[in-house]
């Protein structure tokens, strides 16, 4: 990996790293930024981000069975504020920086929302509550909020990939115990709500330069538990709205805020950076329509695992045929749905199962709904079944040395099933439904959408607003298009402890 600030590489007399010559990361990315909204981006990234818009959108409706929900949005509520931008499924509008946080907030709570390989990023889950709580806000066109959106993912993702260190196969981030998703959300955050603001390309590189003293995230909820996680991507919306409005007012921020002495890159991986990553062909090759979506409610290393027991499904095996299931996988994944593997034989609740390996199979297995597997198959009810830990019993999770070869660039899964006749039979999954291997359909997409509406909004509502956001780019009123997710039936609280 480059290391591009090192002690021994800064040039004396220029503690800070000024550029000798040519314009900072930040002064480039705010070019970038700057062109691709004068100008458009390419019509396949429109077209992804109203995908990914709509998705975002049905996330917020579905994560509102949720308690964290309920308690952001009180929080919110309580501290109120002028009416600026609308939350999901509340009528009351408050300010835009509130809304972002929020929205952010319900994006990231269920775990299902897409996710940037092999950066392992995020990205829809602040970028585009940032975006449209500017947007509303300021009055901005579809069009704009469809190219703030854009750049914004564009920008989270580059900045992510610079932390990603291709010799370890991960981010440098997260061997930091740091939420990249958090961290570089709130600076694809920040030029995404600067953008909604007609801010100019100076006023984006301000924009960085405040919000990299926002941005923050420590994952060690991931661990050893605790809800946390499920802020994050509202703190980071919220930082990049309240980085915008600040330069609106004249704050600014440094020009080498990313590759500076005490920058962006030192802070967060120590000056261990690849910096191309954020330049080589920027605003040419976007990143934006190769994000993953996720067809599962569950952690994303166990998807694969879902779609090998789908396929035994297929062949005919019954969950009275096994005998002994071997889930092989990247090494790396295991401690995260194998370890420990009592406790992931026998998940206590939903949340727990969305991150087991043995459930994941079962899931496949039996038979889910949604796309396969849907948010109805992880509650608790369901995690303390005694059929499906009866056969989670007979799952392991073992580190698998060709998927530890294709890692992190797909989260691929080997499964060998041995039936209760002695019969051996293997299905490999190398690439993960809903990235570019294996892309979702359109139809797939809606069917995730109205998954994730059932029960708050009808179905002529949700088609009419299914239509709304994948035209984003050519509404002239955003609040218009938000105003009827404003307000919904309460819905089923099954699967209330997801």
């Amino acid at each position: 990996m480059s290391h591009a600030t090192t002690a021994d590489a800064r040039p004396a007399g220029n503690p800070t790293l000024e550029p000798l010559g040519g314009p900072t990361l930040a002064q480039q990315l705010a070019a970038f930024a700057g062109h691709s909204a004068r100008y458009g981006v390419p019509e396949e990234v429109v077209r992804s981000v109203g995908q990914r818009t709509l998705d975002v959108l049905g996330l917020c409706v579905a994560a509102h069975r949720l308690p964290t929900s309920a308690a952001a949005i009180a929080h919110i509520l309580d501290q109120g504020g002028h009416p600026q931008a609308t939350i999901v499924g509340e009528p009351t509008r408050v300010g835009a920086a509130q809304a972002a946080f929020v929205n952010g907030v319900l994006a990231h709570s269920l775990d299902y929302d897409d996710t940037h390989l092999p950066s392992v990023l995020h990205p829809s889950a602040s970028v585009i509550p940032a975006a449209l709580a500017a947007a509303e806000h300021a009055g901005a066109s579809g069009e704009l909020t469809v190219r703030a959106i854009a750049v914004g993912l564009e920008v989270a993702v580059r900045l992510g990939m610079a932390g990603y260190d291709a010799d370890l196969g991960n981010s440098v981030f997260f061997e930091h115990g740091q939420h990249a998703t958090s961290i570089t959300g709130a600076m694809g955050s920040a030029v995404a709500a600067a953008l909604a603001y007609g801010l100019d390309e100076q006023g984006i590189v301000d924009a960085l330069g405040l919000t990299a003293s926002m941005a923050s995230g420590v994952i060690e909820a991931n661990r050893t538990g605790g809800t946390v996680k499920r802020l994050h991507c509202g703190l980071a919306a919220q930082a990049g709205v309240n980085a915008a409005q600040l330069v609106r007012r004249g704050f600014t921020g440094p020009p080498t805020v990313l590759e500076g002495r005490f920058g962006f890159f030192e802070a967060w991986l120590h000056g261990q950076y690849v910096a191309t990553a954020v330049t080589d062909g920027l605003g040419a090759d976007w990143s934006v329509p190769g994000i993953f979506f996720k067809p599962y409610p569950a952690n994303h290393f166990t998807h694969t695992t879902v779609d090998a027991g789908r396929a035994f499904r297929e062949l005919g095996v019954t969950a009275a045929d096994v005998a002994r299931v071997v889930v092989g996988v990247a090494g790396s994944t295991v401690r995260t749905i194998g370890e420990p593997i009592a406790v992931k034989r026998a998940p206590e609740t939903g949340y727990q199962a969305q991150f087991s390996g043995p459930y994941a199979f079962v899931t496949g297995l039996l038979g889910g709904g949604g796309l396969g597997a849907g948010l109805d198959d992880y509650t608790d009810a369901l995690a303390q079944d005694p059929v499906r830990r009866e056969l989670m019993a007979k799952v392991v999770v073992v580190a698998d040395e060709r998927c530890g070869a294709i890692y992190p660039f797909q989260f691929p899964a080997v499964v060998t099933l041995t039936t209760t006749t002695g019969e051996v039979l293997v299905q490999e999954v190398l690439t993960n439904r809903g990235g570019p291997a294996r892309p979702l359909s359109e139809e797939e997409l809606a069917t995730k959408f109205r998954d994730n509406v059932a029960g708050r909004l009808d179905a002529a509502a949700a088609e009419a607003i299914r239509a709304d956001v994948l035209a984003l780019h050519t509404t002239t009123d955003l609040a218009a298009v938000l105003a009827p997710l404003s307000t919904f039936r309460s819905g089923s609280t099954e699967g209330e402890h997801l």
